[in-house]
This record gives structure tokens, C-alpha cells and sequence, in this order.
């Protein structure tokens, strides 16, 4: 996922009458500050009353989505706030001499297309994420969505209308070059049967086959043939992209949604909503001095907590039980336990169990590691391996085998560079030993 914040290079505008109010209206979006994330304003209106997009300023969800400020009111704002968060622009000023966005061919292609003629730019402020932490759900009927912790924003989402015909079902990953290609093209449709109760209620007027699908029974009318053979659940995900864009920040998170809408998707956005101030309330952790991540001048011994806080390497990999003694002349020695539990013993030998060298070539780097992090020039670094010379395997290695590991430094270069020869032995009798090299580098820094 991107790390930094986006805006547009330029502005841009693009005309054509409202789906609702069947009005004519021009759009302009326009470059904005980082950290401003989206922002409406009715120029058409005295003062230029301004709306931010948030679950907060939502007034209304019938068949659409309705944000407000005081008399100044935005209808339909899914599909601009859907293309403008799937092309991954975080910051934008949308002008509107209406109150409501062109809905164009009911998708959101046209405003995706008008984001990337404005270019797509990078600024300097890292994007701040909403990564969620726990499970997060609401149901209405037979319509539910979840949201799941996730490293990265997926939608998997079922549609069927009333009659529980056309159903579909698609899971993808959003990301841009995703979202313009499979999404933003999937237009919006109805039931035939509701056009009649929704002009009554004064909705739809500037709708027509331009602009949505009607389902008619089985059939499907439409200006132009279906775009995807799912179109119906693409333009459902398309929605929830743009519900869910009321958050104010992009999220980590796996959505999964089953028959929803835009009244359902408001509803996880104000759960979600609530949940990220909740989170941002919380006084953040501070790092911990202790347990150090680097061994103390006056350790000479380590039991296998301090092991653990010193060395990266978790089960199956920590070869080092115990570290009995470390000398001032860069002599350390560790033990390693060798019991018939070690999960290696499954395949290396049946019948036959023998430790693999290559493990205890391992546990001779981790003895040097823990050395090399002794040193008062190791706070904050890691010590990766590069590799290993004059080694030799003298002995098998069998349960019950305690492996005693001594390592001697024998030198450093530069705080970058360092050697050590190792020599493992078991009730006193050599059984491996290589000369290691070593690049020291700081934690976090790739190897």
C-alpha cells in the first residue's frame, strides 16, 4: 500500500445532470493541503458553504448518500467519493454549482478518468492508516456486513435484489490499477418494479438507460450490454468503497458484506468511525527500556527470556537454551538441549534421529550474534550472517546430546563487518566448527 498522501496536480471538471433532481451540475475537483482529505463546497450557494464527507455529517440514506451542513446539502456522493478514494488520492477540494454530482453512465469511471487527468500526485506527509484491531459488524434483516482485521483492504461482498434472483458474489483486493480496471466501470441499477414508488418519492427524475440498469424479471435492460457478467456486485463494492471513504482515512481491513446498501454501509462507517477516535483517544505505548534488545556489559549468563529479547529467532529456530557464561575476552558459551521433541526429528532420520548440521551451524551464529550484541556500540542494531568458512562436521548429534557452543570473537571491523570461530562439543568432545562472518546493520534496515 502507498505511503504517502496524494493529491491532484491540476484541476478538472466534467458536466451532466443529476441522477435525483435531474438538474444540470458541473463538478471541479481541485488540489488540496495534506492532511485536508476531501472536502465539498456548494459554489452555487452564498458563502460557499463548505461539507466535509464524514460519517458524522450524514443526514440521509434513501438510495443514496446525503452529507450536510446546517441548510447546504450534498445528495449521491458514493461514486465521486468511491473514484477519488480507488485511484488513491487522499486530498481533494470537489466544487459543485448543484447539490448533487452528474451521475454520468452510473458508474464511477468518468470521475476516476477526470482524477487521473487532474495527475495524480505524491506530497510529503505519510498516509495515516485506520488499521483495525478487531472484528467490527452490523446486521439489518437478512443484510450483514463484518469487517475483519486485515494487512491490506479487501471487499468480499454477495448481491441478490428482493426476490433473491441475480445473485453474485466477487472478493477483491482494492488497490488502484484493481479498482479502475474491475470496479469503476460497474454501473448502478434498480428493479423495475421500484421506479415507480421512487418517483414518487421524488428521486430518480434525471435517470434513465444512460445512466442505470433495470432489472426487469430475468431481464436486463440496459443502453449498452452488462460490462462484467457480475456488474450488479462490482457497482455494490463500488458503493461500499465510497460509504466507507467517510471514515477520512484509508483502512486496513477485510469487509464482507452480504446484501448491502448504502444505509447499512453508513452504519459500519459510524461503528468504524467510532472505533478509530476511540482508538486515537488512547495514549500511545511508550517503548519499554526493558527487556533490552541488546545484552548489558555486566550480563555474564543469559536464561532463555533474556535470549528471547536479545535474538530475533522464535520456535522452531532458537538453537540456544541458556547462555552459562560470557568472558571479558569475548568468549561466549551457550547450551542447547538436544531432545527427541525437536520437530526436526520427524524427517531427519525416521528411525534414525540425527541433529541436521545445518542447525547446528545455526545455533553456532546465534552464540556469535549474541556475542556481537554485547558490545556498547550494539544498542539498536542486529547482527545478520554471511557467511561460514572451514566448517566441519566431526560427530553425530543425537537426543539427549546437550550441545555446548563456544564462541570466540576474533574480530570487527568499522562497527560494520565481524568474524567469530565457533566450535560446538558434547561431554567435551568437538562435534562442528566453522569461522563465521557477520554484517552489522540497524535494526529494521534490510539485510
Amino acid at each position: 500500500m502507498p505511503t504517502k498522501q496524494r493529491t491532484i496536480r491540476k484541476e478538472r471538471s466534467i458536466k451532466g445532470k443529476s441522477l435525483h433532481t435531474g438538474e444540470e451540475v458541473t463538478l471541479t475537483i481541485k488540489p488540496a493541503k495534506e492532511n485536508e482529505g476531501y472536502l465539498f463546497r456548494r459554489i452555487d450557494l452564498y458563502g460557499k458553504p463548505e461539507i466535509k464527507p464524514l460519517a458524522s455529517n450524514v443526514s440521509e440514506l434513501v438510495r443514496s448518500t446525503t452529507i450536510s451542513n446546517g441548510n447546504a446539502k450534498i445528495h449521491t456522493i458514493e461514486h465521486v467519493l468511491s473514484a477519488l478514494s480507488g485511484c488513491g488520492i487522499d486530498n481533494a477540494v470537489i466544487d459543485l454549482d448543484a447539490s448533487e454530482p452528474p451521475i454520468l453512465d452510473g458508474s464511477a469511471r468518468p470521475f476516476a478518468n477526470l482524477a487521473l487527468e487532474a495527475e495524480p500526485v505524491e506530497q510529503e506527509e505519510e498516509r495515516d492508516y485506520f488499521t483495525l484491531q478487531e472484528p467490527v459488524s452490523v446486521t439489518s434483516g437478512n443484510r450483514s456486513m463484518i469487517a475483519l482485521p486485515y494487512d491490506g483492504f479487501r471487499i468480499t461482498c454477495t448481491s441478490a435484489d428482493d426476490r433473491g434472483s441475480h445473485v453474485q458474489h466477487l472478493s477483491v483486493e482494492i488497490d488502484p490499477e484493481t479498482y479502475l480496471a474491475q470496479i469503476a466501470p460497474a454501473r448502478t441499477f434498480t428493479v423495475y418494479e421500484d421506479i415507480e414508488e421512487l418517483l414518487k418519492m421524488g428521486k430518480i427524475r434525471g435517470g434513465s438507460l444512460d445512466s442505470a440498469i433495470v432489472i426487469k424479471g430475468d431481464k436486463i435492460l440496459s443502453k449498452e450490454p452488462l460490462r462484467f457478467d457480475d456488474e450488479f456486485v462490482r457497482h455494490k463494492i463500488l458503493d461500499i468503497v465510497g460509504d466507507l471513504s467517510l471514515l477520512g482515512k484509508f483502512m486496513k481491513a477485510h469487509i464482507i458484506a452480504v446484501r448491502p446498501g448504502h444505509a447499512l454501509n453508513a452504519e459500519l462507517a459510524n461503528k468504524l468511525f467510532e472505533k478509530m477516535k476511540g482508538a486515537e483517544a488512547k495514549p500511545k505505548k511508550t517503548k519499554k527500556e526493558d527487556p533490552k534488545s541488546f545484552v548489558l556489559p555486566n550480563e555474564t549468563e543469559l536464561d532463555v527470556r533474556r535470549i528471547l529479547d536479545v535474538l530475533p529467532h522464535r520456535f522452531p529456530f532458537v538453537m540456544i537454551d541458556r547462555v552459562v557464561s560470557i568472558e571479558e575476552n569475548e568468549v561466549l558459551v551457550g547450551i542447547k538441549n538436544v531432545t527427541i521433541n525437536e520437530p526436526f526429528f520427524t524427517g531427519h532420520f525416521p528411525g534414525h534421529p540425527v541433529m541436521p548440521g545445518v542447525l547446528q551451524l545455526e545455533a553456532m551464529a546465534q552464540a556469535a550474534g549474541i556475542l556481537l550484541l554485547r558490545r556498547g556500540s550494539a544498542e539498536g542494531k542486529v547482527a545478520f550472517f554471511m557467511s561460514a568458512d572451514k566448517v566441519k562436521f566431526r560427530k553425530p548429534v543425537v537426543p539427549g546430546d546437550q550441545l555446548k557452543i563456544t564462541a570466540k570473537l576474533e574480530k570487527v571491523r568499522g562497527n560494520k563487518l565481524a568474524t567469530a570461530s565457533v566450535e560446538c562439543s558434547v561431554n567435551g568432545k568437538p562435534v562442528s566448527s566453522a569461522s563465521l562472518m557477520f554484517a552489522i546493520a540497524d535494526a529494521g534496515e534490510d539485510s
